[in-house]
């Protein structure tokens, strides 16, 4: 409707087509402001840290873990430990589970039993010292069970993060290393 004169009627018309106008823009300004507010508010995942690593394991700056036998401690990033995880996707999840062993449920990655084998693989340094050479729970002979993660599959920093993941994941983690897998025992 175009208003060629000037009468009530038309001063109506064009001063709602205006305010519709100008909420339609101020909805627009206000959508654009409170995305650029809200964007920093986002988790660190876009710098390439798990969500698992911060949310479970509610790691959000460094940690220092056992290094070795002597109480010598090393710290790991939230990036470090994210790369353990995806480490330990690629290389030990078929047959570790959320921490279990498929083949052999008793000899799960949780705490106690990584503590109870021979040789304790509760530090960085036993536990990749198992993985570029396993060998059975009482550690009487090699096993074939596990993987042999060679240099040339992960470097030293590499298996040191995954090493990293998988004790701070058994120290942390909400089931990690149970052996029941849900079958209700």
């Amino acid at each position: 409707m175009i208003c060629w004169l000037w009468t009530n009627d038309c001063l109506i018309f064009n001063f709602i087509t205006m305010l519709y106008r100008f909420t339609t823009r101020l909805i627009f300004i206000l959508i654009a402001v409170l995305i650029t507010l809200t964007s920093n508010c986002i988790p660190a995942q876009a710098a390439g840290i798990e969500p698992y690593i911060s949310r479970y394991l509610r790691v959000r700056e460094p940690i220092a873990l056992e290094l070795d036998d002597m109480g010598n401690k090393r710290e790991f990033s939230p990036q470090e430990l994210s790369d353990g995880k995806r480490y330990f996707e690629d290389s030990c999840i078929n047959c570790h589970v959320g921490g279990s062993t498929l083949p052999n449920p008793k000899e799960s990655l949780a705490l106690d039993t990584l503590e109870g084998a021979n040789p304790p693989r509760n530090n960085i340094n036993a536990l990749v010292s198992y993985m570029r050479h396993p060998m059975t729970y009482d550690g009487s002979e090699e096993t074939f069970w596990c993987r042999e993660i060679t240099p040339n599959i992960l470097s030293s920093g590499q298996i040191e993060n995954l090493a990293a993941f998988v004790l701070t994941a058994a120290k942390k983690a909400p089931g990690w290393g149970t052996d029941s897998f849900g079958l209700g025992e």
